[in-house]
């Protein structure tokens, strides 16, 4: 894939500027995207939703390692939005992160904002989505990383490259779920479908022609964008008869390997090979994907399909049958396969593309993530267990969120948004992947973990089964970590440490913590600014299943965190 595919980006919702010369070894990308309204058709259902520039999904960013991009967002919706740019490291460009009220204050209605940074040391696969509220259901898209100009990649170069991103179909206003859920205490209503590039496919009732067809030819190699852009749940997903290799994970190389089934937790990407089969003319197969399930409560276990059609090649005359074959896909609740996959990730530890895992710690965290619940307000009847309502906490601490951007009320120095005693460690320790404890409540705050420049810090993140063990994806704003160890049972550091990977551990942003189980991670907090990091559920993190670091500054000037840009939204 070289410069010449930026020609079928000029789509008459887009406004693609022309490409300026910006600093040494990348270039300015410029677009615009307009949140508008679209009436759009699934399952027999017309709803009106929130789409970037008319599109479901959204459309595609294309850049190179090193680019500049500059993104005005300009909101003709009658909701205030912001965007997040997944998995961008956003080294110093803190204020273009774009979680509400963490980094800026949201987008107003008839509004606009300047998201301005530049692409460094990644290359691969990424996403962009809204991060307010549940406004991302409809509001997302792939970025596309290429390696900068004459470094190959570290495989066969494929001869075509498609993006795949599977998401939720919820049939009403995911806004208006969330809300009644948030004000009952109880549980939101589950997505009516899964959807394959905004399509939900031939499975579900009336919905035949809404499915996504990935035409390939026989005996190619093809690189598979894969994102999980759904709301709420990790899919299993699998190609009838065909083995894929895996090359990439959040935008970073892996050692290659194979499989014929694979997990994607929401918030993370993929990259695969798939070679296609050299005699399989007019033959198409079918992409499944439907959701691993670890908590007790009601979910969609629906299953949607796309179909990977051969294509028929031009000098082929004689006739033949067209087949449609269906891959076998792991239980619902195939915990030991989800364990296993995510186990063979490994970073390519190369000259090249080093595995930088800090050996030393400077900051060690042991954080409990889970669900749990809240006292019903007074005068209110709550439909959460036993009469009380859903919460969930980082080390019994659920995260409200302020009014105001917390990155201004840390760089102006303004008093009373937030305070700095997160606990590091649980407060009360107690069993934790074993019999709950009588006392499930959680405690409401806004507090934040302060850690200073450039120190090298261990978390590691133990689910809880206060309301039923349940895995959780991590997500972790303006850093990538290494997992360094995960396992199953309550972590105990002499016995588990001696796991830990410091030679090639895998690189990621989103990591999905075990359903009864801990994973570890390590970073080098060397990006000044506001960090968000939450479980990526939404309705976990509407319940409040999120925390915040704050990175301090270091000492020179390109270790500091700049003044805000002028167009910065205000609350």
């Amino acid at each position: 894939m070289g410069d010449s595919v930026w020609g079928f980006f000029l789509i008459s919702f887009l406004n693609l500027c022309l490409l300026n010369q910006f600093g040494v070894g990348g270039i300015t990308r410029n677009y615009k995207f307009e949140i508008k309204v679209k009436n759009v058709t699934r399952l027999c259902n017309t709803i009106s939703i929130l789409t970037v520039n008319g599109k479901y999904p959204g459309p595609p960013i294309i850049a190179r390692e090193d680019d500049r991009l500059v993104v005005k967002v300009v909101n003709h919706s009658p909701n205030n939005v912001s965007i997040h740019w997944h998995g961008v490291r956003q080294v110093q460009t803190g204020w273009y992160d774009g979680p509400a009220y963490i980094t800026q204050c949201p987008i107003g209605v008839g509004q606009s904002y300047v998201y301005n940074f530049t692409i460094i040391g990644q290359r691969g696969t990424l996403f962009y989505h809204a991060h307010m509220s549940w406004l991302r259901a409809t509001l997302y898209g792939p970025i596309i990383i290429l390696p900068k100009l004459g470094v190959p990649y570290p495989f066969p170069k494929p001869y075509k490259q498609f993006s795949i991103l599977f998401g939720e179909w919820f049939g009403a206003d995911p806004e208006t779920i969330i809300s009644q859920s948030l004000r009952t205490g109880g549980g939101p209503n589950v997505s009516l479908a899964y959807t394959i590039n905004g399509l939900p496919g031939p499975l579900y009732n009336c919905s035949a022609k809404d499915t996504y067809k990935l035409k390939v030819k026989p005996g190619k190699t093809y690189l598979l964008r894969l994102i999980n852009a759904a709301l709420n749940d990790e899919l299993f997903i699998s190609i009838a008869n065909h083995t894929v290799t895996v090359v990439e994970a959040d935008a970073t190389y892996v050692k290659p390997f194979h499989t014929d089934q694979f997990l994607l937790t929401p918030g993370q990407t993929m990259n695969v090979l798939l070679n296609t089969k050299p005699n399989y003319p007019n033959t198409s197969f079918f992409i499944l994907a439907r959701p691993y399930v670890t908590g007790a409560g009601t979910f969609d276990n629906t299953t949607t399909a796309a179909i990977l059609q051969y294509q028929t090649p031009k000098n082929h005359t004689h006739k033949v049958e067209t087949f449609l074959l269906k891959p076998i896909l792991p239980a619902l609740n195939d915990t030991p396969f989800a364990f296993t996959f995510s186990s063979k990730f490994r970073s390519l530890a190369t000259p090249e593309y080093p595995a930088n895992v800090p050996k030393t710690v400077e900051k060690r965290f042991f954080f409990t993530v889970g669900l749990g619940t809240s006292p019903c307000p007074k005068n209110q009847t709550c439909q959460g267990p036993n009469g009380t309502k859903f919460a969930a906490s980082v080390n019994n601490i659920s995260f409200e969120l302020p009014n105001s951007a917390m990155l201004q009320s840390y760089y102006f120095k303004l008093n009373g948004v937030y305070s700095t005693d997160f606990p590091v460690k649980p407060v009360v320790p107690f069993d934790y992947t074993g019999t709950p404890p009588n006392n499930t409540m959680v405690v409401n705050g806004t507090k934040v973990v302060v850690v200073p420049f450039n120190a090298s810090v261990e978390v590691v993140m133990q689910d809880t089964s206060i309301l039923g063990n349940e895995s959780h994806p991590l997500h972790l704003h303006g850093f990538n970590f290494f997992v360094i160890a995960s396992g199953f049972g309550n972590f105990d550091w002499n016995r588990d440490s001696v796991k830990f990977n410091l030679v090639d551990p895998v690189e990621r942003n989103t990591v999905g913590v075990p359903s009864g189980g801990w994973v570890a991670i390590r970073f080098r907090a060397d990006n000044p600014g506001v960090w968000f990091m939450h479980c990526h559920f939404d309705v976990h993190l509407s319940w409040g299943l999120r925390m915040v670091w704050i990175v301090l500054d270091g000492n020179l000037p390109n270790q500091k965190l700049p003044p805000p840009p002028p167009d910065l939204p205000k609350c």
